[in-house]
C-alpha cells in the first residue's frame, strides 16, 4: 500500500462506515481479531490501522520486541480462540474529546494522533470485540463466528504513515475467506507465486542481481539475463521499425533548466534524485525521457505534411523511491523505460490511439500473454489544455477501447491533470494483473516547450503529444515474464537453447564439434561434458530450464546424430544433426502476435 493509499485510509477514519464487499467486511473483521489476540500474547503493544486489502488485511504494531515468523503460529491459535467464543462487534460512539482521552489514557499514542487528525465536532466510532476495542469506522460481521478460514502470511516492517521519519512498525498480513477450500486454493497459488518469484529464479539461473556496496534498486544484469534482455530489446527495436517509428536517443543527465520547462521540478521533485554542480550549474539524473524527446522535436519548423513523428527510446532513466517499497525488478531506481513519444495534428488523433494501442496488444500477445483488461481515465476537475479537445481525446481512446473487444473499465476523474490515458494490464499464469502498457494524451509538454508545426493554411498550429509505453520498462517486464514462465522462457528467448552432453569422456570432441555446427548456425548452445554421470548431467540441465537436452554416446559419435530430449522430459527420436536444426529453428521462431509458428 502506498503512503497515498495509507493517507486514505486515515482519513476515513471518522464519519459513515464505508461501503464495503462482503468479503472485505469479513476481513476488516478478522483483523480486528488479529489485533485482540496479538496485544493479549504480547502486552505492551500499540495498534495503528488494520485495513483490508486485494489479497487479504494487515495490521501494524509497535511491539516491545519485533515479530518473528514462529510468532504468527500463536498468534494464530489465540485468534482460533476468539472466533470460537463467538464475540460479537458492536459499534459505539463519542464525542472526538472523549475519545480521545480514552485512548490516551490506555496509552495508544497512535490512535490519540489519528484523533487529532479529526474535525473538532466530530463523533469518533469504535467498535468492541469481548473486552477489547479499536477505534474504527466498521463495518464488521456480527460476531466473530463469522469468521471461518483465516491464514497469516507474512511479518514485515513498515514506517508509520510510510514515511522513513516516523517509528519503524511491525506490519503482519493475513487473509481470510468464506470458506476452508477457497482459502486452500488461494494459499496452494501463494505457495506457486513462491516457486515463481523473480528474485529466487533470478538467482538461481544467475540472470540479475542487487547488491548494496553499488546501491539498492541498481540492477546488474548478468549474461544470461543480459542475453534475454538483448533479445527482448533487438525485437522490440526491429518491430518499431517496421511499425513506422524512429529510434531516438537522449543523455541520462540535464540542466535543471529542462526540468524547469517541463515542470518537473515543481511537481515531481521528490521522486528526483539530488543534482550535481558542473560548471556552477545544477545537473539532474533524468526521470523521464520526454522533455528530451519534446526539445528534439522543436529542432527545425515542421509541416503537417510530415506529421505525425513517431519516436521511440529505450532510455535508462532514475527515480528516487523509498527502501520500503522497492522489490527486486518490480520496483527499482534507475530502470529502461520502453518510451515513445508521438507528435501529431489534431486530426491525427483517433487514428494514432487505435493504431498504438494495438501495437500494444501485439507487442504483449508476442511474448504469450493473452488475458488483458484496459481502463480509460478521464478529464479530472484540475486540468490543462482545452475542453473541447479534451473529448475529442477521450471519444478517440474510448473508441479504441470499443474496437479492441477486450473488457475495460471507465475512470471518471481519474486521467492526469495532462491528458486522458488508458490503462492496459495483462495477466498473467497465476490471474495476477500487470500494470505494463500505457498510452497517455498529453496537452501540457507541448504547451510549455511550445511545440507547433505549420497547417495546411499556412498558420501556426498546437501539436497533440501522446506519451506512450508497451513493456512499461525493461525491469518490471522482465519480472513479469520471468514469474510468467517460472524462468522456462520460450525457446526464442532462451539465454541458453540447447546443450550438448557427451556420456563419457570419449564423446567430448564429438560433443564440442555439434556444438559449434550449431553455433554457426546462430543457435545458443553449450557443451556439459566431464566425469558427472549422465543423470545428474541432465536434472542440471533441467534445473537450468534449457529446453533441449542433445545426449552424444558411442551410437551418436558412429551415426553423426543426437539423441535429443525436452526440459519437460520429451524424449526426441534420434536425428541427424541438421535434421535437429531444423528442429530447432522452428521451435525458435518467434510467434508474432501471439500466432503459432507453423
Amino acid at each position: 500500500m502506498s503512503e497515498q493509499q495509507e493517507e486514505d485510509v486515515l482519513s476515513g477514519l471518522v464519519g459513515a462506515a464505508p461501503a464495503l464487499s462482503p468479503l472485505e467486511t469479513l476481513r476488516h473483521s478478522t483483523a480486528h481479531v488479529m489485533a485482540k489476540a496479538v496485544q493479549k500474547l504480547f502486552p505492551g503493544t500499540k495498534v495503528t490501522i488494520g485495513p483490508s486489502i486485494e489479497s487479504g488485511f494487515y495490521y501494524d504494531f509497535d511491539p516491545p520486541r519485533p515479530f518473528t515468523e514462529d510468532d504468527l503460529a500463536k498468534i494464530e491459535a489465540e485468534m482460533k480462540k476468539i472466533v470460537d467464543a463467538n464475540e460479537p462487534f458492536v459499534r459505539h460512539e463519542l464525542p472526538r474529546s472523549d475519545a480521545r482521552a480514552m485512548f490516551e489514557k490506555l496509552g495508544e499514542t497512535y490512535k490519540v494522533e489519528l484523533i487529532d487528525g479529526f474535525p473538532p465536532d466530530a463523533v469518533v466510532s469504535y467498535y468492541t470485540t469481548g473486552d477489547w476495542f479499536d477505534l474504527c469506522r466498521g463495518p464488521h460481521v456480527k460476531a466473530t463466528g463469522e469468521i471461518k478460514a483465516f491464514k497469516l502470511t507474512a511479518v514485515a516492517s513498515a514506517y508509520w504513515r510510510g514515511k522513513e521519519t516516523n517509528p519503524q512498525l511491525q506490519r503482519i498480513y493475513g487473509t481470510a475467506f468464506s470458506s476452508q477450500a477457497d482459502l486452500d486454493k488461494h494459499l496452494a497459488r501463494l505457495e506457486e507465486a513462491k516457486r515463481r518469484d523473480h528474485r529466487r529464479i533470478g538467482k538461481d539461473l544467475d540472470l540479475f542481481s542487487i547488491d548494496e556496496t553499488i546501491g539498492a534498486g541498481l540492477v546488474l544484469w548478468h549474461p544470461k539475463g543480459g542475453r534475454v534482455r538483448h533479445l527482448i530489446e533487438t525485437f522490440w527495436r526491429e518491430e518499431h521499425f517496421a511499425h513506422g517509428y524512429e529510434l531516438v536517443s537522449s543523455p541520462h543527465i540535464a540542466r535543471d533548466e529542462l526540468w524547469k520547462t517541463s515542470g518537473h521540478l515543481s511537481f515531481y521533485k521528490e521522486n528526483m534524485f539530488s543534482g550535481m554542480d558542473v560548471d556552477g550549474q545544477q545537473y539532474l539524473a533524468k526521470p523521464m525521457n520526454c522533455p528530451f524527446h519534446c526539445t528534439m522535436f522543436k529542432k527545425g519548423l515542421r509541416s503537417y505534411r510530415e506529421l505525425p513523428h513517431r519516436w521511440a527510446e529505450l532510455g535508462t532513466v532514475y527515480r528516487y523511491e523509498r527502501s520500503g517499497v522497492m522489490h527486486g525488478l518490480l520496483r527499482v531506481r534507475g530502470f529502461t523505460q520502453d518510451d515513445a513519444h508521438l507528435f501529431m495534428t489534431r486530426e491525427q488523433l483517433p487514428g494514432e490511439l487505435e493504431r498504438v494501442t494495438n501495437f500494444c496488444l501485439y507487442i504483449l500477445k508476442t511474448f504469450g500473454f493473452t488475458d488483458f483488461k484496459l481502463y480509460l481515465a478521464t478529464r479530472p476537475k484540475e486540468f490543462v489544455g482545452d475542453p473541447e479537445i479534451w473529448a475529442v481525446a477521450e471519444a478517440a481512446l474510448l473508441d479504441v477501447l470499443k474496437k479492441s473487444g477486450l473488457p475495460f473499465e471507465v475512470d471518471p476523474g481519474g486521467g492526469a491533470f495532462y491528458g486522458p490515458k488508458i490503462d492496459l494490464k495483462l495477466k498473467d499464469c497465476l490471474d495476477r494483473e500487470w500494470q505494463c502498457s500505457t498510452i497517455q494524451v498529453d496537452f501540457n509538454l507541448p504547451e510549455r516547450f511550445d511545440l507547433e508545426y505549420v497547417g495546411q493554411d499556412n498558420k501556426k498550429q498546437r501539436i497533440v503529444m501522446v506519451h506512450r509505453a508497451l513493456l512499461g520498462s525493461m525491469e518490471r517486464f522482465f519480472a513479469v515474464l520471468t514469474e510468467h514462465y517460472a524462468g522456462a522462457f520460450p525457446v526464442w528467448l532462451a539465454p541458453v537453447q540447447a546443450r550438448v552432453i557427451s556420456i563419457g569422456d570419449r564423446q567430448a570432441p564429438y560433443v564440442q564439434e555439434v556444438a559449434e555446427i550449431l553455433t554457426k548456425k546462430g543457435f545458443r548452445v553449450d557443451t556439459h561434458v566431464g566425469g558427472d554421470k549422465l543423470g545428474a548431467k541432465i536434472r542440471q540441465a533441467q534445473l537450468e530450464k534449457i529446453p533441449f537436452m542433445l545426449v552424444c554416446g558411442d551410437k551418436e559419435v558412429e551415426a553423426r546424430a543426437v539423441a535429443a530430449r525436452g526440459r519437460d522430459g520429451t524424449q526426441l527420436p534420434a536425428m541427424s544433426i541438421d535434421a535437429f536444426a531444423e528442429h530447432l529453428a522452428k521451435a525458435a521462431a518467434i510467434p508474432r502476435g501471439g500466432v503459432a509458428p507453423a
